[in-house]
């Protein structure tokens, strides 16, 4: 059975997974992989496939301009294999939470991934005033210590 032929009783997937304005993840490009989960679940554990892995092919999809394919493609380098990026989640014991969690997962990590670059800093000169008055306070803080030796008790 393919991943999109694994509904399960619940219906459709609650998307389209927006990743930012318009576009969304293409459900179609979505590759689901479902094996059993670790933790707790009684007996009902070792026969449900509720681990849910989703796979995403950033090389070769359409779906995102190509400024923000390039950019993902950058920053998500070390988690690329072959240019497909994989999302697991096995927190909930329901193989459609799962589902839920590892799509919003993924849209998250493209969204913040295809970002724009924030704007560079731009320098500002300290005012002289600031630095006057920062000399002027550790002249008086030296002086206050300086008090403190015990050369001139006699």
């Amino acid at each position: 059975m393919t991943g999109s032929a694994r509904r399960g009783t619940m219906g459709v997937m609650s998307g389209p997974y927006i990743i930012r304005g318009s576009v969304s993840l293409p459900e179609a490009e979505l590759l689901w992989r479902f094996s059993r989960s670790s933790g707790p679940g009684g007996q009902h554990v070792n026969t449900s496939d509720s681990q849910v892995e989703l796979r995403f092919d950033l090389a070769r999809t359409e779906a995102l301009p190509p400024v923000w394919k390039a950019r993902a493609l950058e920053r998500l380098a070390g988690r690329l294999v072959g240019g497909v990026i994989a999302v697991r989640a096995s927190e909930h014991r329901s193989q459609w939470r799962n589902r839920e969690a590892a799509a919003v997962r993924l849209a998250a990590l493209l969204a913040e991934a295809t970002a724009p670059p924030p704007r560079p800093r731009r320098a500002t000169k300290i005012p002289r005033g600031i630095n006057e008055r920062r000399l002027r306070e550790k002249k008086q803080r030296a002086e206050t210590k300086r008090g403190r030796s015990g050369r001139d008790w006699s």
